[in-house]
Order: C-alpha cells, then structure tokens, then sequence
C-alpha cells in the first residue's frame, strides 16, 4: 500500500477535508482502491458527545461509529463506506493503550508517547485491523502543525517515512495570505509552516495553497524554491462556487500526477471525470431558486451539513439551485411562524436533541401540516411531527417525548428498554444502519422504488407504538418499520402533497452522483408547490 498524509498549516479550517477527498476521487478515476481516515488530536473518544456549535455535524458510519463530519465529505466525493477505522482520535488511541497497560500486555515496561503511543497511530494508518487490500491509504491529520496534541501523529508520520521506504507521500495544505493595504499575497506564513515540519523530521513531497486570490507563477516558483518541493509539485486551491469543483481545478493543475511521480508511479492519462463534470454543467446551468427552510437550533452551518449538501445535490437534478434558509427553532412561535415560513417552497424539520427549541419545531410542524406545505421531518425532527399530530390531531393535551417531559402521560415518544439501564453518554445510542421494512402503495416505498431499504440511526428515543393505532386511525400512516424490533421508522399523511418524516438519517447516503431518493422527492415536492 501507499500512504498519503494530508496535513494543514498556518490556520485551520483551510479545507483539508475536501482536499483529501478530491485526492480520493483523483485516484479512484485512475482506477486504484482507495481508503480516506481522520485522525484527530482532541482526547475525545469520538465526537459523539461534542456540541455541534464545538464542532459541526456528528457523522454515522454503516458499523454506527459517530466520526468528525469529513467523513461524510470522504463519502459524498468517493463513494466508498466509512467505518469505525476510517476515524481515529487521541482519546481512542491513548484508551487503547491503557487497557493494553491494564491487561499486562507491555510486559511491565514503562508505558511512553514514544513508542507505544506513536506504535498504536501507526497500526491505526496500516489499517492492521481492515482485512481490505488498498492502493492508497489517505489519512488527514486534524489541526495544523505547530498544535502540541498533534505532535503524536506527526512522530509516527516521521517513523513511517523511513518504514515504508517509497510508499509515503507527504501533502501540506497552507494558506497564503492578501494583504489589502500592502495589495500583496504573503508567502512567509508557508515559508514559516514548513519550516517548522522540517523541524520535526517531515518534509512536504506536495504543497497545496489555499487562496482567495488567483497565484501568479512567480509566486508558486518562490513557494517551491524556499520550502524545498518540485515547482510542478506546488497547486493552489482558489474559492470555488462549489466544493465539488475543487476535485477538477485540482485534476488540472496536476495534483494526481504530482502524488505519482513523488511516490515513484506511472501516471498514464488523466481521467476525463465525465460524470463528475456533467454534475457541474448541470449545476451551473441550473438558474431557478428554490426556497427550503431548515428548522433548527443550531445556526453554525457545519452542525447541518450532511443535509445541506443532500438538498444540493437533490436540487441540481431537479435543475434547481436550492436556497437553504436557516430558521432557528427557540426563537419560532405560533405568533411569528407563518412570517417564517409561508414564503418557503419546503421545510426541512432537523435533528437535534434536548428541550431547547423543540416548541418552535412542533409549531413549525403544525404550520405546515395545515398549510400543505412539503415537510420532511429527520430523526428528532420526526418525533416532533409525531408530538404535534397527538397534540393537535388526536386530542392528547400535553403529549411530548419522554426525553423532554419524562412524566407526561401520553409519551408518544419513548426511550427503548435496553436505553433505560445505560448511563455512558458516548456511543450508547441506537447507532449505525438497520434495515427497514416499506408499507406496499406508501409514499415511501414508491419513492424508494422498493420494499426493504437500509439506513443509519443515530437516536435514543423511538415512536411508542402503545399509540400506533391511534395515529393510523386519524390519519398518519406508519409506513417503514424495523423488521427485527417493530419499531416505526417513517410516518407520513398520505392525504397531503408531501408530509415524511425518518427516524433515520438519509442524509449519510446522499452523494454527488447519487443524491438520495427521500431528498430527490422532497425537491421535486417543493419546486411543484413553488410553482416555478
């Protein structure tokens, strides 16, 4: 196998998420097998129990392991399934090597960063535990260089160099800054950023530089002749109008071939992309908007990102350029709700746990079920629809979750009975995918097009199906169930243009080339509402 480090500099949040996944997407049109892992210096286990404000969404594996959220970026662009080894934190890697501490297994040596620390990093990078063969492994390091709890991973990205001899190619995205009252871009942050790699033994094969300005070629030229790379092994990462052009502007600039020859490898000839471009072609020829809300009380863009770039995609193939507009839940009353949402095309209700907002996501829910207007309700989302239809529709005052009102005497949502004995907040939850059994002549199953379907949870809570009946009787059909358990997984209103709600989270499945079938729908339901 190869390897390929993806690492930042200067600031984060430069992109290396996208940059690593574009490589991904580079490699697998040349036809190589190809795998993306996160490793995280936070000592979080994982960030199942991080806030999104702190973080941005939490993403859900097929084996249900809660990862940083550009694992869904890695999905989104290659494709591939993510699993619980494609995210790695310090928090697991130290809690790994104190049971091994625990259980005797270092023969009473004293237990240090180097080597037992860096040796449990690298056995993560190999993948010893994935039986998979790969061409390449592509690990992104979190943080930027320089950040003291990093400084494990960049040990054991050192060691690797002269492990795997030939097998190693390093990549550092940095960020070349304007100055506007000099009109000058600033090389030395770059300058000073591999510098300090080289203090730590590493020493960038690839430089890749972000930018809001176009680079001249002197500029590149002065970047690869300070920081020690091959000039045609310098590529800059403009701001694009899409994330999704960023895997061409790449393709371009040569980066696939830069990671080929350091590494040793035929090039070949460059992959055409076609599908990938006529996504693009389609999107920038998409002119007509379509207006979606997201009710939810995150306002941080990356808490919802998953159905953010679900709605897009599911928008370029109803050639449609979807206007998301955030509305935020705590703040949504009866008395202002329709100023929020009778201009929108569609609703998405989102997911979020805890009390705060959930009002406002029930009068979000009201407003539209007696408005007609196309909602589509997401794990936590749902069960607020399911509160707002027993409150209103079947008559019982009161009823709310049981995560929010756990004395309420219609507990309409109710926690599972094994959720009852744990009391670990991390990774206890219903997690991963499940199958799910569609109700013949439903929306659901004509939109899937078929009758048992698979999708990933993330909840403890579910429906109550003490009051299944009573919601089938007044007019909300529970049309997707858990084959295995009975538990309800889709409810929706027949009699309405389009009223769905999943206690899963179909935003995991949704990608560039594939968009997700529930998203599809829901777009096309809201540009037929809209009327344009």
């Amino acid at each position: 196998m190869k390897y390929i480090f993806v690492t930042g500099g200067v600031v984060s949040s430069l992109g290396k998420g996208i940059i690593s996944s574009s490589i991904g997407k580079l490699l697998q049109a040349r036809g190589y097998k190809i795998t993306i892992q996160k490793f995280d210096p936070y000592i979080n286990v994982d960030p199942g129990t991080l806030n999104p404000f702190e973080h941005g969404e939490c993403y859900v594996t097929e084996d249900g392991m809660e990862t940083d959220l550009d694992l869904g970026h890695y999905e989104r662009f290659t494709e591939i399934h993510t699993t619980r080894g494609n995210s790695v934190t310090s928090g697991r890697v130290y809690s790994s090597v104190i049971d091994k501490e625990r259980r005797g297994d270092y023969l009473g040596k004293t237990v240090q960063v180097v080597p037992h620390v860096t040796d449990e990093i690298k056995r993560r990078i190999r993948r010893e535990d994935d039986p998979t063969e790969y061409d390449f492994v592509i690990t992104e390091i979190g943080g930027t260089i320089g950040d003291i709890e990093s400084m494990p991973f960049l040990e054991a990205m050192r060691q690797m160099r002269w492990e795997h001899k030939g097998d190693i190619c390093f990549i550092h995205l940095t960020y070349i800054p304007y100055l506007k009252a000099a009109e000058e871009l600033k090389t030395k942050p770059t300058q000073h950023s591999v510098k300090e790699m080289q203090g730590l033994g590493l020493q960038p094969d690839v430089l890749v530089l972000r930018t809001e300005k176009h680079l001249p070629e002197a500029l590149m030229h002065k970047v690869a002749s300070f920081c020690n790379v091959e000039p045609s092994h310098v590529v800059q990462s403009e701001d694009m109008p899409s994330i999704y052009e960023v895997p061409i502007a790449m393709q371009e600039q040569g980066l696939d071939v830069a990671i080929l020859k350091s590494l040793g490898m035929e090039v070949g000839e460059t992959p055409a992309l076609s599908q990938w471009r006529d996504y693009l072609a389609r999107r920038s020829a998409a002119t007509k908007c379509v207006r979606i809300a997201l009710v939810g009380k995150y306002s941080l863009q990356d808490a919802y990102k998953s159905i953010r770039e679900s709605l897009q995609h599911a928008g370029v193939y109803n050639d449609r350029k979807v206007e998301i507009v955030f509305v935020d839940s705590q703040f949504l009353t009866r008395e202002n709700v329709a100023e929020s949402l009778a201009p929108m095309a569609g609703v998405v209700i989102c997911p979020g746990f805890g009390e705060r907002g959930t009002e406002g996501k029930i009068q979000a829910a009201e407003y539209c079920r007696t408005h007609d207007i196309p909602t589509f309700g997401i794990c936590y989302g749902m069960q607020m629809m399911v509160v707002e239809f027993a409150r209103n529709v079947l008559g019982l005052a009161g009823a709310n979750s049981a995560e929010i009102a756990p004395d309420t005497r219609y507990n309409v949502i109710d926690i599972m009975e094994e959720q009852k004995k744990i009391t670990r907040m991390g990774g206890t939850m219903r997690l991963g995918a499940y199958p799910c059994t569609l109700k013949q002549g439903s929306k659901a199953a004509a939109i899937y097009g078929k009758d048992s379907i698979s999708e990933r949870h993330r909840h403890r809570y579910e429906f109550n199906n003490a009051f299944r009946a009573d919601y089938e009787r007044a007019g909300m059909s529970c049309t997707g169930t858990n084959p295995d358990a009975d538990l309800v997984e889709i409810v929706e209103i027949p009699t309405h243009r389009w009223y769905l709600a999943t206690q899963f989270h179909p935003e995991y499945h949704s990608t560039v080339l594939h968009p997700h079938p529930l998203f599809m729908s829901f777009v096309k339901a809201a540009v037929d509402y809209s009327g344009e």
